[in-house]
């Protein structure tokens, strides 16, 4: 059984209350009584019960960060911003990796919701579910993460995805580039829709551009490994790619570069998106779309640290940034 807070006041010949002074660094105790209580609680191997101690005080000092991939740098970034600004408020993070799957998302809310999080960071698997209402409705704050509402209510931090679209093949068509292809991932994802908007409206504005779709299952390199094999056995290539993410970028660069009959940019200009940490330190270094990911982390705390302490304004609820787009070698 574990030890409790009064086996450690009997084996230290102290009261209960002695204890739970020690324990929360007041002052009152002598340095005599603070000597043999900290001697009973390494003999005994107490560990203070620290969420029950937070349900006392009427507040949780955990935050619950729900994302669709931590494999994916960029919510590792997220998470990486996120971590560091609830530490200097003396919180901490709880992580989850929901595969973009609403049920293996609802498991993690279940089970977060059971550990008393003061407040939910969230990309939801489905966009359109009813995650926000079902935390709503159990009292728990929530700020949406890398994803927009509908609702003004609803705290959200995001990106212009719309025009790092736009961004990414308005460059290439400036570099002379006019078949454009977008290797997509999903194009259910809101994230993906939002930027295949963006490159359509670019596409739009040169006369004799086109844009052709190549829907991929995930946004991984393999998937884009994949792309990149169809697209390289191709006689009618296009002479330019934008990938909906980095990881598909990496994977398209791999497979248009690896026999070295293509050459990237000369044959054929590739840009991707969320300029993830080694997207500089690729074969040929990658042009992507920057996406501030540490930032949308922090910024995410921000809003929900505020909401908890009442001090949010309405009108600060919805933080979008935009993208910049960082140009290197493979599409210059």
């Amino acid at each position: 059984m574990p030890v409790k807070i009064k086996d450690v006041a009997a084996h230290a010949g102290v009261s209960v209350g002695t204890v739970s002074n020690v324990l929360n660094g007041r002052a009152t105790v002598s340095p005599a009584a603070v000597e043999r209580v900290r001697a009973a609680i390494d003999a005994l191997g107490y560990v203070r019960n620290d969420a029950a101690r937070q349900l006392r005080a009427g507040r949780s000092r955990s935050l619950a960060l729900i994302v669709l991939d931590v494999g994916n740098p960029f919510f590792a970034a997220v998470a990486r911003g996120a971590e560091a600004r609830a530490a200097a408020d003396g919180y901490i993070v709880l992580l989850g990796s929901s595969g973009a799957d609403g049920d293996h998302e609802r498991l993690y809310l279940d089970q977060f919701r059971e550990q008393r999080v003061a407040g939910v960071l969230l990309t939801p698997a489905d966009a359109d579910g009813d995650v926000v209402e079902h935390l709503a409705s159990a009292g728990i704050p929530v700020v949406l993460v890398d994803e927009q509402a509908t609702a003004g209510e609803v705290c959200t931090v995001s990106v212009d995805d719309v025009e790092g679209g736009h961004l990414a093949v308005a460059h290439l068509l400036a570099q002379g580039r006019r078949r454009i292809a977008f290797v997509a991932g999903p194009l259910a994802t809101r994230q993906v829709a939002d930027r295949l908007t963006g490159a359509r409206r670019a596409v739009a504005e040169v006369e004799g551009a086109t844009l052709e779709i190549i829907e991929t299952a995930a946004m991984t390199v393999l998937a884009g490994r994949a792309a990149g094999e169809g697209l390289r056995e191709r006689s009618d290539r296009p002479d330019a790619v934008f990938a909906a993410n980095d990881l598909l970028a990496v994977g398209v660069l791999q497979a248009l570069t690896m026999l070295g009959d293509i050459r990237v940019p000369d044959d054929i200009a590739l840009v991707g998106y969320d300029d993830i940490d080694f997207a500089a330190a690729t074969v040929v270094p990658l042009t992507s779309v920057r996406q501030p990911a540490e930032e949308i982390g922090s910024t995410a705390v921000d809003l929900l640290l505020r909401q908890l302490d009442g001090e949010l304004d309405p009108a600060e609820r919805q933080v979008r940034f935009r993208p910049e787009l960082v140009v290197r070698a493979s599409s210059r």
